[in-house]
């Protein structure tokens, strides 16, 4: 089956409420993946849909949500992990760490919220460069333009302080609940004449494809169907996988001394079709033989024996440029709380912290400094508590970025700048 439209991974973020759910239900619905009959009642009409598929995902009934792929002119679009999730941050790392782009979705009464910055800032440092703003709910300030510009002003400087560029991003008035400028321009914005949503998907880039880097595949979770096997399934971040090659998950395979997780790709497939091959930014389930469904687990990743992904053990430290997010006191060394890494979630210590770095410039502003507050960025010497798969940013982005969480919240977010293994 040959591949007509290019794909692009899509998340959803911004704060809890703002209409996530709503807005990701409304635009299925305009473009015709849901029908009527999928729809709830009164103001959960759209957001029924998105429960739905929790569920779906809850139960494991499918591997991937067909619902939630939606096409445009120009691109065939995968919504990455659903917002319906309670504790959605955590969920949101691993979806953004996946996407290509993002719609930041702030409604109009509230304006910025604490998590409006936080996902706009995980967002930045998972590498989604690509952004559109919906200022969703207008309705509810009665297509007000002069609300509009407020909070696209206050969105616009909290998005330039992160480093976003913008004079690049569109700012897009709309009523997820009513379907203003969602994929038909709407008579309430006379005032705007910017893209609809859908106007404005289709005209992002489309992402690189590292199809020359080593193959580097996140597990998401594994599955064991009747009749076919083991089937991990994850996205394609860099390199290629083919029918017939040799895979070997790591950290499972240096776990276990080499006894498991090594096995050969029977099939491939994506949206419940076959192929014979993958690339990066497909979303796949491949079955692979010689390796059982405990052998591997969310956070493994696939990769070729000749060109392993790069394992760090308690043994070895990396070197992390970070930015504290938001800390209740001050981060020091010691400081052990859990990594998100592609799909991984692994706790870590804070061996070293080695220097105070200007997050605006980059420079050094202080050695060896005794703690960390809210804000501030620095270099610091990572040690993992078990085994777990990170790469240099320098080689492989789509695995070196990853967020600190600790009591529920997001400490801090960065990236592994040196891996150093014990000689």
């Amino acid at each position: 089956m040959a591949k007509e439209k290019e794909h692009i991974n899509l998340a959803f973020i911004g704060h809890v409420d703002h209409g996530k759910s709503t807005l990701v239900g409304r635009l299925l619905y305009d473009t015709g993946v849901i029908e009527d009959k999928d729809l709830g009642e009164g103001e959960d009409k759209f957001r029924v849909i998105m429960d739905t598929l929790e569920e779906e995902r809850e139960r494991g009934v499918t591997i991937d949500l067909a619902h939630t792929k939606f096409e445009t002119d120009n691109y065939e679009f995968t919504i990455v992990d659903c917002p319906g999730h309670r504790d959605f941050v955590k969920n949101m790392i691993t979806g953004a760490s996946q996407a290509d782009a993002a719609i930041l979705v702030v409604a109009a009464d509230d304006g910025v919220m604490p998590q409006t910055k936080e996902h706009a800032f995980l967002a930045k440092t998972l590498g989604i460069d690509q952004l559109i703003v919906a200022i969703n709910k207008m309705d509810l300030v009665d297509y007000d333009e002069n609300r509009y510009e407020e909070v696209k002003q206050e969105v616009a400087e909290l998005l330039k302080t992160i480093g976003y560029n913008v004079d690049e991003i569109p700012f897009i008035p709309i009523s997820a609940f009513e379907g203003d400028n969602v994929v038909e321009k709407s008579d309430n914005t006379p005032w705007y004449d910017g893209p609809t949503l859908l106007e404005a998907l289709d005209d992002l880039e489309p992402p690189e494809k590292p199809v020359d880097k080593p193959l580097r595949i996140p597990i998401q979770d594994v599955y064991s169907i009747t009749g076919v096997g083991t089937v991990p399934v994850g996205r394609v971040e860099t390199g290629v996988l083919e029918v017939g090659d040799t895979v070997r998950f790591e950290p499972a395979y240096t776990a276990t001394g080499g006894r498991k997780g090594e096995g050969e790709v029977r099939s491939i497939e994506m949206h419940h079709e076959e192929i014979e091959r993958a690339e990066p930014g497909d979303n796949i389930g491949f079955n692979v033989k010689g390796v059982g469904k405990n052998d591997i687990s969310r956070g493994d990743v696939a990769c070729h024996p000749d060109e392993p992904a790069t394992v760090v053990t308690p043994d070895d430290t990396f070197i992390a440029q970070i930015v504290v997010l938001q800390h209740p006191s001050a981060i020091t060394a010691g400081y052990t709380p859990v990594f998100h890494c592609h799909t991984a979630q692994v706790a870590c210590k804070f061996e070293e912290l080695i220097e105070k770095i200007d997050p605006a410039t980059g420079e050094v502003i202080e050695e060896n400094p005794d703690f960390l507050k809210t804000g501030e960025a620095a270099k610091v010497r990572i040690r993992p508590t078990k085994p777990m798969v990170i790469e240099e940013v320098s080689f492989i982005p789509q695995l070196g970025r990853f967020a600190i969480r600790d009591m529920g919240q997001t400490v801090a977010a960065g990236m592994c700048v040196k891996i150093e293994k014990e000689e």
